[in-house]
């Protein structure tokens, strides 16, 4: 940067980290991996819904791409920018990959968008853009090192801690849905981030490319009432498509912005936050990743995951009394109150599995949630509108406190069922979702489980089997480059039935 401009501290630090050495505890590595296969996972299920599918290939088409990259589980070979967006899409499509809660929220795994993408075309022999010289900017782009030749899943593994520690930290205390911001943005410079340190950037390198990414801050109004849509299916893989396209142009010589946070009324903290300061509230490591939640059970947006274990629970002592229900209480904490709690029509699923309500009452008629729950040929079932009529929703201050607690970070809800005879059910509480850090041991299996569910989702079961054998012998997959990986999971075919959707 020029000695002129000084740039951002918040930039800097992203640029010292995404730059340094490896920062991943073995907790983090083993997590990383985890993240890694089921967000391939959730993408193979999305292969499955036509809505997700007709945005993925080239934007023109039959178009070729030589030396492109990869899209798992499809016969696509595209540029690297469009491969991001269709990776990204489909593992987020189903709202079923993991995430992340705090001041902020989102999916930490929506960069694997790019990452997987950047790693499996640079493997492939992807030419790296020679970075120009003398555009009289102050920056020294003589010294990018070339990305290496090869990369492993290790490789990647190490890049996705430092991704979804960047989106996580910034997610800790800063708040941006509150001020109309998409919190995607966080994908942007996450994906920004370590999308140009794979291409050989230096610190300056990554410094301007994520500066490039703050000032794409965009409305979120699609995610809420009365205008929620599809677009939150496949914002984050534009996201991640955004973040490889300003990478590669960083390496190009485009030149960043120094002051993109703090410039006087222009920078994004005068602009969106009336002045108030991104914070960066503990330093960079892997306590985002070895802290992350897995969506296992249900793919549904995760304040509600609770909710959705409790009406389970619920269902054998409800399921022949439906008609009966005078009135069901949800009892949660603040932010799912803020987000997704919602009376009114639904319009259609991406409506519907961001719907407190809704997602409850699916668990107490059906005792399951899946992602074909959200379908207009279910939502039509009268029973559904019927009990979320009777529903109210209440806070406990409890509740809010210790989800924002970092020694507990619990995402709690309690459902309790009563009857026109005037009995009820318990008012049961669950704590912490499955997915949780403290349901670990009890987790794991169960992701396993979904991992090999939604291969079998896409592929024969004796193929399945041999790609699970793979994935899961740790130490061969660590040292598989990129593109091998990635050809584990070929163009592939629906082995069941999946209704028509649009998500």
């Amino acid at each position: 940067m020029s000695g002129v401009r000084q740039t951002d501290d918040v930039l800097q630090q992203i640029a010292n980290y995404a730059a340094g050495p490896d920062a991943g505890s073995t907790e983090a590595y083993d997590t990383a991996r985890l993240c890694l296969l089921d967000s391939v996972a959730c993408a193979l299920l999305a292969l499955n819904y036509p809505a997700c599918t007709r945005l993925l290939g080239p934007e023109v088409h039959g178009t070729i791409v030589p030396g492109g990259a990869r899209v798992p589980g499809t016969g696509y070979v595209l540029d690297p920018i469009k491969a991001a967006f269709d990776t990204g899409t489909a593992i987020r499509w189903l709202d079923y990959n993991d995430t992340w809660l705090a001041a902020e929220w989102g999916h930490p795994s929506d960069n694997f968008g790019a990452i997987l993408t950047m790693a499996d075309w640079l493997t492939r022999g992807g030419r790296i853009p020679s970075p120009l010289q003398g555009e009289g900017d102050g920056v020294d782009r003589s010294r990018a090192s070339p990305s290496p030749a090869r990369f492993t899943v290790r490789d990647m593994l190490s890049y996705a801690i430092k991704a979804y520690e960047i989106q996580g930290i910034l997610a800790l205390e800063n708040s941006f849905n509150r001020v109309g911001i998409d919190h995607v943005i966080l994908v942007k410079v996450a994906s920004a981030a370590v999308a140009a340190r794979m291409l050989g950037g230096t610190r300056d390198h990554i410094a301007n490319a994520v500066s490039n990414a703050w000032l794409e801050a965009t409305l979120r109004t699609y995610r809420h009432s009365p205008n929620t849509g599809s677009r939150k299916s496949w914002a984050a893989g534009d996201a991640t498509s955004r973040a490889v396209r300003l990478a590669l142009m960083t390496m190009k010589g485009e030149m960043g912005y120094p002051s993109a946070l703090t410039a006087p009324k222009w920078g994004l903290q005068d602009a969106w936050f009336k002045g108030q300061q991104v914070k960066i509230s503990r330093p960079f490591g892997s306590y985002v990743m070895e802290n992350i939640l897995f969506k296992i059970s249900y793919p549904a947006e995760f304040h509600a995951q609770t909710a959705v274990e409790a009406a389970i629970l619920l269902h054998p002592k409800v399921k022949g009394r439906i008609d009966q229900i005078s009135r069901v209480t949800i009892t949660t904490q603040e932010p799912a109150v803020r987000i997704i709690s919602k009376a009114g029509p639904l319009n259609n699923p991406a409506d519907r599995d961001h719907c407190l309500q809704y997602m409850t009452a699916i668990g107490l008629i059906f005792g399951d949630l899946t992602a074909d729950h959200y379908e207009d040929r279910m939502a039509s079932d009268p029973r559904i509108d019927g009990i979320r009529a009777t529903m109210t929703v209440n806070e406990d201050p409890r509740f809010t406190k210790e989800y924002y607690e970092a020694d507990k970070r619990s995402i709690a809800n309690a459902v309790q069922v009563h009857f026109k005879d005037g009995s009820s059910t318990e008012n049961l509480a669950v704590e912490y979702p499955i997915g949780h850090r403290r349901r670990r041991k009890e987790g794991l299996p169960l992701l396993l489980a979904k991992f090999k569910e939604n291969l079998e989702s896409r592929y024969p079961r004796a193929q399945a089997d041999r790609i699970a054998e793979t994935c899961l012998d740790t130490s061969r997959l660590d040292a598989m480059t990129a593109d091998q990986f990635v050809d584990l999971f070929p163009e592939s075919q629906p082995q069941r039935s999946v209704a028509p959707a649009h998500h």
